[in-house]
């Protein structure tokens, strides 16, 4: 399974949200059937994106627990312009 979030910060806040996403997906790679997590930028620079692939949908679970667990950051709030949007995926 996988996942698609495309996160929305305001200019003054991308460089910040960028680390921010960055962090979460190097704890999502720590946990057991994270298979891969990315961040990027949209090309127009307008969007931060995150893109999980998990072998399961147990993984998933354990993945956000431990980002969870460490305190991370992963809240919508007043840093972005609009809501995030989040695409789940899973295998034909």
């Amino acid at each position: 399974m996988g996942m698609v979030a495309s996160h929305y910060p305001y200019p003054a806040h991308r460089e910040e949200f960028v680390l921010r996403v960055q962090r979460v997906a190097e704890e999502l790679r720590r946990t057991p059937g994270c298979l891969s997590a990315d961040c990027w930028v949209s090309a127009e620079g307008e969007a931060v994106v995150s893109i999980v692939h998990w072998e399961s949908e147990e993984a998933f679970a354990a993945s956000f627990a431990a980002v969870k667990a460490a305190g991370l950051d992963i809240a919508y709030d007043e840093r972005e312009s609009r809501p995030r949007e989040i695409v789940r995926l899973v295998a034909p």
